[in-house]
């Protein structure tokens, strides 16, 4: 007996229309739809007038279906895979199936079409020759600039997708920490209806979230420019020196702030070092 395909479909990220004839015929054909919302994914089958059934795969119970859909695979069954929208697996569930099909030698099969990373970098007007995908950044803000901190010195483009709860103070937290000139993009309901696209720099994009000129509704995505060569090295023995005994003082951001300002170095890149003196062995130091 032949196995089945599993097709990784990518769906629309808005506009209804943007649903590839190829994708359309799978999703006609298959024998099952595994669908991150079935209730989502049926207003888009009902778009088009298909019938077939679904299965519902989150990441709540993704681990527990997998077993079931391989063997609906090795039976020569074939499923098309679906997120609520763009493509399955970024920033969506789907890899344990994935992974499980191409464990089991089952036929894998893309079919490419929408993603808001792609969308997003494709208006940017930033670098695209190389660029890097950070997804969600957590949502407690400790933990989200800490994050940030550990990319402040990448020199990809770095791409984020971002909550309209917390979009704003995302973007306050890049530019305090990556610098307010650094340039970025906010990409706001893509290839939908109130499509907004803004390149500025973060200090204006702030700015802009904070005066409703970019209105907090709807999905959002930024693509941050990313650092030129770094100023300050892992090895740089100086503002390491002075971090640590300013460290033993005061809080490390602090630090960090009057190490950049009496060395006259990025602060961003000072911060990162912070970071690192934070995250050292006791035993290492």
């Amino acid at each position: 007996m032949t196995a089945g395909t599993l097709y990784v479909v990518a769906t629309p990220i808005g506009n209804l229309a943007d649903l590839s004839p190829r994708a359309r015929d799978v999703l006609a054909t298959a024998d099952l739809i595994a669908a991150e919302d079935t209730r989502h994914t049926r207003q888009l089958l009902n778009h088009f007038k298909i019938t077939t059934p679904q299965q519902s795969l989150h990441e709540h119970n993704e681990q527990r279906l997998v077993p079931k859909l391989l063997e609906k695979l090795r039976s020569g069954q074939s499923i098309a895979l679906v997120s609520d929208a763009g493509t399955p697996l970024v920033s969506d569930p789907g890899y344990r199936l994935v992974s499980a099909a191409q464990v089991a030698g089952i036929a894998v099969s893309p079919i490419p079409g929408p993603c808001a990373l792609t969308a997003a970098l494709s208006a940017a007007g930033l670098p695209t020759d190389r660029f890097c995908f950070e997804g969600f950044l957590p949502a407690k803000q400790a933990a989200r600039r800490e994050r940030i901190a550990a990319f402040a010195s990448e020199t990809r483009t770095i791409v984020i997708y971002e909550s309209v709860h917390r979009v704003a103070d995302c973007v306050a937290d890049l530019a305090e920490i990556l610098g307010n000139d650094r340039q970025a993009f906010v990409g706001r309901e893509i290839s939908k209806k109130h499509e907004q696209c803004r390149t500025a720099d973060l200090a204006t994009l702030q700015s802009m979230l904070g005066d409703a000129l970019i209105p907090l509704k709807g999905e959002f995505v930024l693509v941050v420019a990313g650092a030129v060569a770094s100023d300050v090295r892992a090895d740089d023995a100086e503002p390491r020196r002075l971090l640590q005994k300013l460290m033993a003082e005061m809080p490390g951001k602090r630090a960090a702030d009057l190490v950049a300002d009496i060395l006259n170095l990025k602060r961003n890149d000072v911060y990162r070092l912070m970071l690192e003196e934070k995250n050292r062995e006791p035993d290492s130091a």
